[in-house]
């Protein structure tokens, strides 16, 4: 079978590493890459630089990566669409709910297989936390918590902190707990004279009663990634920037003494620091849209549930405008 012909548009900080990735897949060849602006990025032996997605077209790809500005999106996902071509979106799959669904819309009525970049769910930490806590060695989970921050990268201009990062986060924890989000609260500030928001603090709650919490901001000298999964036999802390996942385990020891009691809780478990392989998420985010072009097994983020968290992040937008919960 010969290998599929893939396409990139888009040569920014996110562009350039699906290149080197796609550059060296297994079963695809990189054909073109699509960027308007002049570009001094070096590329591939035989990947053709073009001005335009019409340019890009004629190159006869199977599929495209879009990793442009969030407001292009639409743009060019449906030409790509039109001209029966599979897309794999960087995320936000696209600027507005409304947006995303002319989306979906248009890939399902072309038979199209679409893909959106929600890359943290290929990081090795976090897929292993999601296998433990279905397997039930969190028991019943009571709290999801996220914490994203750190300084402001000036790659960004077209969105704030919600889309760009705090996706993310509502991405994982809903996979993460295999529940959807049913209300959201949120607080935001506008502290880098940017027009949009740079800091957010977004309190939720999923189905089954599962409280969430996510602080993400530009505004931090300290770079942190990290998601809290508490349940009733312990809590898992999942570092995405070191795909670290250690296990607190609730125990049974008790403390007599007073002030020990005082600062570590009444019990103390064991803690583990889990050892398993860390290949790189860009690598397994690729390779799985790979296989689902392929008709092969394979586990992507759909254009139906990257739509789904354009519109929760709309909902914590309008929820710090507003300044009130709203239901979904």
């Amino acid at each position: 079978m010969p290998n599929l012909r893939a396409g990139v548009i888009g040569l920014g900080a996110i562009g350039i590493n699906h290149v080197r990735v796609l550059s060296n897949l297994e079963g695809v060849d990189l054909i073109g890459v699509a960027e308007s602006a002049e570009s001094t990025r070096p590329l591939p032996i035989n990947v053709k630089l073009v001005k335009n997605i019409d340019e890009l077209i004629k190159l006869g790809i199977d599929y495209c990566v879009i990793a442009t500005p969030t407001a292009t999106h639409e743009e060019l996902a449906l030409k790509l669409i039109e001209n029966g071509i599979h897309i794999l979106v960087e995320k936000p799959l696209s600027n507005s709910y409304e947006s995303a669904i002319r989306i979906k819309d248009a890939m399902k009525a072309q038979n199209i297989i679409g893909g959106v970049g929600h890359i943290e769910r290929y990081n090795s930490a976090l897929q292993q936390a999601r296998q433990r806590v279905q397997a039930g060695e969190l028991g019943t989970v009571y709290q999801i918590a996220t914490r994203r921050q750190g300084p402001f990268p000036s790659r960004i201009a077209d969105v704030g902190v919600i889309k760009d990062l705090a996706t993310h986060d509502i991405d994982l924890t809903s996979w993460i707990a295999g529940r959807e989000y049913l209300q959201v609260s949120a607080h935001a500030a506008h502290r880098s004279g940017r027009q949009h928001e740079d800091l957010i603090s977004i309190s939720g709650l999923l189905q089954d009663g599962i409280v969430v919490n996510h602080v993400v901001n530009w505004l931090s000298p300290l770079k942190e990634r990290k998601t809290i999964i508490t349940g009733e036999l312990g809590t898992f802390v999942a570092d995405t920037l070191r795909a670290d996942l250690t296990f607190y385990e609730n125990g049974k020891i008790d403390f007599s003494q007073t002030d020990m009691a005082r600062f570590r809780g009444v019990t103390q478990g064991d803690v583990r620091i889990y050892a398993f392989e860390k290949p790189e998420p860009l690598v397994l985010e690729h390779n799985n849209f790979r296989d689902a072009i392929l008709g092969k097994s394979h586990e992507i983020v759909s254009i139906e549930q990257g739509a789904k968290i354009v519109k929760i992040a709309a909902a914590i937008l309008k929820s710090s405008e507003l300044m009130e919960a709203i239901k979904l």
